[in-house]
């Protein structure tokens, strides 16, 4: 994955797929410390540390974490922002909801990201240390899916980078009725839709695939 042009490599112990049983931080301590110390001992390159609980950030800090990946975007764990903030590594801050209850889509996800914001603000951590992540799939239906992904470039307004996380979603397996192994064309669609609307990340499993469609775009867009 390196060799096929990965920058950051995102570790997590927890599946956040729908369904999936939570772990203690114990447990999910035990699944990541380890392979944060075995991909720092072999490879000379940034992990990204997938967990919403301050426990396991904490412990993944300690063994050689440089972001913290937040799926809650700090709303989940209170201590969460004071562990970042105090550890000075950057940070990316999803949106979601435990439901997809919305009144005006759009606005109500900016509104949400406005207060994961103020809670890092609030909590010290600089403005030059955080991601935005819109959270696709995350608390939204299909059509949210779709509509936020057309509409990334509204997030812009907050001035921080957004990081675009669609790979093999279940939104790109119900509109082209895939499987999750044969989703990578509407993935790499995903990541031109997303360089064109300004994200500055994308998180995928197939790198080259999509590593090759982001030089393409960003060649035509003159980047």
């Amino acid at each position: 994955m390196i060799a096929e042009g990965m920058d950051i490599v995102d570790i997590g112990g927890e599946s956040t797929r729908p369904g999936y049983t939570l772990l203690s931080d114990e447990e999910e301590i035990a699944r990541v410390v380890p392979m944060i110390e075995a991909v720092k001992a072999n490879f000379d390159i940034p992990i990204s540390l997938d967990t919403y609980k301050s426990g396991v950030a904490e412990a993944g800090i300690r063994a050689g974490a440089d972001l913290i990946n937040d799926i809650w975007g700090l709303k989940y764990d209170n201590r969460m922002a004071e562990v970042i903030a105090k550890s000075g590594l950057p940070c990316c801050l999803m949106h979601n909801r435990k439901e997809a209850d919305y009144r005006d889509f759009m606005q109500d996800v900016a509104a949400d990201l406005a207060d994961t914001i103020h809670l890092a603000e609030a909590a010290g951590i600089a403005d030059e240390k955080i991601i935005l992540d819109p959270g696709v799939g995350f608390g939204k239906t299909y059509e949210n899916n779709l509509e936020i992904i057309n509409c990334l470039e509204e997030l812009n307004m907050f001035g921080y980078p957004l990081l675009l996380g669609c790979s093999r979603k279940s939104v790109i397996g119900l509109t082209l009725d895939l499987p999750a192994d044969q989703r990578m064309e509407g993935t790499v669609a995903t990541t031109v839709i997303g360089v064109m609307k300004g994200v500055s990340f994308v998180r995928v499993h197939d790198v080259k695939e999509n590593y090759r469609a982001l030089k393409m775009t960003e060649a035509i867009l003159g980047r």
